[in-house]
């Protein structure tokens, strides 16, 4: 009756196990609940039965485990869900080319460092350099370098 029962959990563990690897990926409840069939089952064998019965078991539950482990990587599953395709689009910035030191404009979102600017009527992406700034906050752009605006707050003094 126990050795019926630790197979039953080896068995029960596998199955979580191939649940968790092609069912549900990425969910952890099968994957779990497999180690822990894994462990009650090594655990039962050693103290129910005897510790060569608990080796045993460790031991064909791990190569069982590997195999399963290989079969599944040489089945060409994550194949099919991989991403393969290039992205081969760019961000225009143009516009962003025609900014010059100097320029004045307000923030148009929330610069939590990087945001959204409008700049000689013209929204931009921007970097602040002066810290976090709100929305309609005005700016002046400080520098601009390999297409990156950087702006600070303009001081009412």
């Amino acid at each position: 009756m126990g050795i019926l029962f630790i197979v039953a959990l080896v068995i029960s563990a596998l199955l979580l196990l191939l649940v968790e690897l092609f069912l549900i990926p990425g969910s952890s409840l099968a994957a779990i609940l497999s180690a822990v069939c894994l462990v009650w089952a090594v655990a039962y064998a050693f103290v129910n039965i005897s510790a060569l019965a608990g080796i045993i078991t460790l031991i064909i539950a791990l190569i069982l485990g590997s195999f399963m482990l290989i079969a599944f990587m040489k089945s060409k599953t994550l194949d099919k869900v991989a991403l393969t395709e290039d992205v081969a689009s760019t961000v225009d910035r143009s516009v962003a080319a025609q900014v010059k030191v100097g320029d004045k404009g307000f923030a148009v979102t929330r610069l939590a460092l990087i945001g959204n600017a409008d700049i000689n009527g013209h929204v931009v992406e921007v970097r602040s350099a002066s810290g976090f700034l709100n929305e309609q906050t005005p700016v002046i752009v400080t520098r601009v370098s390999d297409n990156e605006i950087i702006v600070q707050e303009i001081k009412n003094s």
